[in-house]
């Protein structure tokens, strides 16, 4: 079920959920994640010919305009058939926040290539967000030749694949957002495998080339742009990850029986699958909410927490359901379904943990006195 989309919204849609269904199987993701890169490239190139690494991007780069509403609904086709691309990393933490904060020589270097598929990015978020103030991991300091970058950010998704990193950074004065092309003098990565079988990049920076990304005086806002963007993107990939658990769980319960009838017609089995299904559309009703707000220029602050919290703990809740109605099944790191657990898991981990995300809605709302 899908909450008051248009007709050019719907059409969107349906070309991802055309693309990722017929571009991924069982086979090809198991063969993907045993490979040095863990990224489908074929499928990568496929998104880009049907435009829709751009679809968000603005025309001038190449892109096709559309809103972050549009951009959720590729994310959650993707986790539908846990496609491994770093579409989430490079479009949603990489690319929007250039297209949307860089000068138009940053623009023009970087957006058109990741619109034809050739060009990866990242961001360097994951210490972000759960408590304030912002305490970045890394130091930028002030050059006769410009800034430089010292210290170190853990796992940056397609950190290990990316051309350039998009890097929140204390300053003098403050925060602010650098981007550094993983080319330049003192960049170090390390690859680390995670949870869902894909891999991140924890990276070194040793008095690293950086540029600003807009204006260093805004970069706490500029920050909090890239998170809120980012957070609500991981809650559209969980809701397909939730959404094709309970599909595969209510298919698997129709079809093995006990005691002569199909576990579906007991109710404790019923009643978990229908807890899943809720989960499930809560986090999809609190995720278009925000993503509506953020498109119309609302402020979506807390609409995004409020998405998150569902992402996280519903979210964990909901794979974790589908996964015990396997029975047995569940417990084998081989099926099919235990992809969808991982991935449940990892976006739960990213997102932060359900009890945090709670304190900080709570000081958001009595800051504004809602």
């Amino acid at each position: 079920m899908d909450f008051g989309l248009t007709e050019e919204q719907e059409a969107v849609r349906d070309l991802a959920e055309q693309i990722f269904q017929g571009s991924v199987t069982v086979e090809r993701v198991k063969a993907i994640e045993a490979s040095d890169e863990r990224v489908d490239r074929d499928l990568w190139q496929s998104l880009a010919d049907a435009n829709l690494l751009g679809i968000s991007l603005p025309e001038d780069v190449g892109g096709s305009g559309l809103g972050f509403t549009e951009l959720t609904l590729v994310l959650e086709q993707q986790g539908r058939v846990v496609a491994p691309v770093p579409y989430w990393a490079t479009v949603v933490c990489g690319a929007l926040p250039i297209a949307e904060h860089g000068t138009p020589e940053q623009r023009q270097r970087w957006l058109p290539g990741v619109v034809r598929g050739e060009v990866f990015l990242a961001s360097a978020l994951a210490e972000i967000g759960v408590n304030d103030p912002l305490k970045p991991q890394a130091t930028a300091t002030w050059e006769d030749s410009g800034w430089v970058l010292d210290g170190r950010k853990v796992s940056v998704p397609a950190g290990h694949l990316a051309d350039a990193i998009l890097v929140p950074a204390t300053t003098p004065d403050g925060v602010a957002v650098f981007l550094v092309d993983t080319t330049a003098a003192g960049v170090i990565l390390e690859t680390a495998v995670t949870t869902d079988r894909s891999k991140v990049a924890h990276v070194e920076f040793a008095s690293t080339p950086a540029e600003p990304l807009g204006d260093v005086a805004s970069g706490e806002r500029i920050t909090r742009w890239m998170l809120d963007r980012a957070l609500l993107g991981l809650c559209a990939t969980q809701i397909g990850v939730c959404e094709e658990a309970v599909r595969m769980a209510a298919e698997y319960t129709s079809q093995r029986e006990q005691f002569g009838k199909p576990l579906s017609t007991f109710q404790g089995a019923q009643i978990r699958a229908a807890d899943a299904y809720i989960d499930t559309e809560a986090i999809r009703v609190t995720t278009q909410q925000a993503a509506w707000k953020l498109d119309v220029g609302r402020d979506a602050s807390t609409d995004v927490l409020v998405a998150k919290w569902w992402a996280s703990e519903a979210g964990q809740h909901a794979v974790h359901m589908t996964q015990h109605l396997h029975g047995g099944m569940g417990a084998d790191i081989d099926y099919p379904v235990h992809r969808y657990f991982l991935w449940g898991k990892q976006i739960e981990d990213t997102l932060g943990g359900a009890t945090a995300t709670l304190a900080r809605l709570g000081a958001e709302l009595t800051k504004t006195g809602a």
